[in-house]
């Protein structure tokens, strides 16, 4: 349980309530939910440049570690086809992997396929059900995918001025611009009553709000004076109360709490903003094939971890398909930008490759 780990360590309000930001990122937890302590175990695990626990921004932002990576492949030999749908994975006679379909009707063949689609598009889209054992089917959509995460991207004419931290003159970043800002945090009991009234199936009415900007680090992210602000923000249910829809008035309503909750912190935020774009759950997945909207393609909860990530019998990267591997956040050890499920799979792959 995070909250009495957090009081057995801690005396402060807001600062244990900051720490309990990342036990439920991305989580349809409280910090009172028993098992959220692994969560922001994850979120501090791992060291960067020597530094523990610290994380960084890259620079051009989170596409430009794409590329990278895109480019020490290619580098390699590799090929790569953007914007290139696949519809099924291709099936021997023996029910193994021999490559994958795409869209446009062509067929790309491989003794290999490595998917780092999530766990519910890999086995319940993209290969038949026949060709699976019924209790990992099963298994796969038993999965807990809820999600609580609305994003929302800010462009802004002006840097925002903080109450507690007002901006100097010449209207430069100063050092808190450069780092994570946490909004309604003041007090772990305000998370809970968050999560309270999404699990409810309600927008929290005083979310917990995450505010970076990016272009206090990276200025050639937006015009001169200008800067693009991005709110990561939560508790927001998958599925309203009553089957409401995520329709425009539903969104923009949410918007409309996160940026007033904002403007109490700095005044003059919202006369700022340019444009704002709102991803809700549903938007995730649509957008970028999340389950629910879920940022690790499933909840980081115990009972969804180590040996039973995606399934029980099948952590270790390859799937009941031959041939067929899983690389993502659905895999273990999870989600977040590290890479360690991608490593682990391509060494598993690369043993069974040699005997193939």
């Amino acid at each position: 349980l995070l909250g009495q780990i957090l009081d057995h360590w801690f005396e402060s309000e807001p600062l244990k309530a900051t720490l309990a930001t990342d036990a439920v990122i991305g989580a349809m937890a409280s910090p009172h939910t028993p098992g959220s302590g692994y969560v922001l175990l994850h979120h501090v695990m791992g060291e960067l440049e020597g530094r523990r626990g610290a994380w960084g921004y890259v620079a051009g932002g989170m596409g430009a570690l794409s590329q990278a990576i895109a480019q020490a492949a290619t580098a390699r030999g590799a090929h790569i086809f953007a914007e290139k749908a696949v519809c099924h994975v291709l099936l021997g006679r023996g029910g193994e992997a021999q490559g994958v379909a795409l869209q446009d009707g062509t067929e790309v063949r491989s003794k290999l396929v490595l998917s780092n689609a999530s766990p519910q598009i890999t086995f319940l889209e993209l290969i038949p059900q026949e060709q699976l054992p019924k209790d990992f089917v099963q298994r796969i959509r038993q999965v807990d995918t809820r999600s609580p995460v609305t994003k929302i991207n800010v462009a802004v004419d002006r840097l925002p001025s903080f109450l507690a931290a007002p901006n100097a003159p010449d209207g430069q970043p100063l050092p808190h611009h450069q780092c994570s800002i946490h909004l309604n945090c003041e007090d772990t009991q305000l998370l809970h009553q968050a999560f309270t009234e999404a699990a409810h199936g309600h927008p929290s009415s005083r979310p917990m709000i995450e505010l970076c900007i990016p272009s206090a680090l990276d200025p050639g992210l937006a015009p001169p004076g200008c800067h693009v602000v991005s709110l990561f923000t939560q508790y927001t249910p998958s599925m309203l109360a009553g089957g409401q829809p995520w329709d425009e008035q539903a969104r923009n309503a949410y918007a409309d709490t996160v940026f007033d909750c904002i403007e109490d912190y700095a005044p003059g935020f919202k006369a700022s903003v340019i444009g704002r774009d709102i991803l809700t759950p549903p938007d995730l997945e649509r957008i970028f094939g999340l389950p629910s909207g879920n940022i690790f393609h499933g909840g980081m909860s115990l009972d969804q971890l180590y040996f039973a990530r995606p399934a029980p019998s099948y952590s270790g990267y390859r799937s009941p398909v031959p041939g067929l591997y899983l690389c993502g956040s659905g895999a273990h050890p999870g989600g977040g930008v590290m890479g360690a499920a991608g490593r682990n799979a391509a060494q598993v792959a690369i043993k069974d490759f040699r005997h193939l």
